[in-house]
């Protein structure tokens, strides 16, 4: 083999190698309504972008005070929430990476984490709620886990879950469902566009 090809054919392997070994990209970091990269451990009003919306609050969805339920308001700013990504160490929320979201205030209902819901077989649906586990991922949290993605020139809330390969679950957007309750957070094919508005 003469010498030109054996140089071409090791660069060649070398360039393949390189290729191999880096890493991909980071998600693209959230930001907020003032442009502001989104972190971990802040608070942030979930605001939908329709006119006249409000934000997302907690409120009781049956005769009982508990379970709590995530609703959307309108004329009111809602709770403020915060996010935590799977890796607790990244102080810095990106797309498409899982994440709890939760309310910085203690209720009487276990812990504020928000947690899917399980499947309503009489409405065919499922709801987003609270008493979720923070950080933990894995099988016995798979409910509890979240993800922002773009959409259109803001952002929407999206259950699907990254923290068990082995598990079976549903993905979906999350949009509003609305029935006697108010506007319930739930899977739907029409997501709700929201921004996040940093409360200091």
């Amino acid at each position: 083999m003469n010498m030109p090809l054996l140089a071409f054919l090791f660069l060649l392997a070398l360039s393949r190698k390189q290729l191999l070994g880096a890493a991909a990209p980071a998600p693209e970091q959230v930001v907020d309504t003032s442009g502001n990269i989104v972190r971990a451990g802040l608070n942030y009003y979930i605001v939908p972008t329709y006119p006249n919306a409000g934000g997302l609050t907690l409120a009781s969805t049956n005769a009982d005070d508990c379970p709590l339920d995530i609703l959307v308001v309108d004329g009111y700013q809602g709770l403020p929430l915060m996010f935590q990504p799977v890796n607790i160490k990244k102080g810095v929320v990106r797309v498409n990476t899982d994440l709890n979201i939760y309310s910085p205030y203690n209720t009487d209902c276990g812990s504020a984490v928000w947690r899917l819901k399980d499947y309503n077989y009489e409405i065919r649906q499922q709801f987003v709620t609270i008493n979720g586990v923070l950080g933990n991922p894995g099988a016995d949290t798979i409910a509890d886990w979240f993800k922002i993605e773009k959409y259109e020139d803001a952002y929407k809330l999206v259950y699907c879950p990254s923290v068990c390969n082995a598990c079976y679950y549903r993905c979906s957007d999350l949009g509003i469902y609305e029935d006697q309750w108010g506007k319930r957070l739930a899977f739907s094919n029409v997501p709700l566009k929201v921004q996040f508005h940093y409360r200091a």
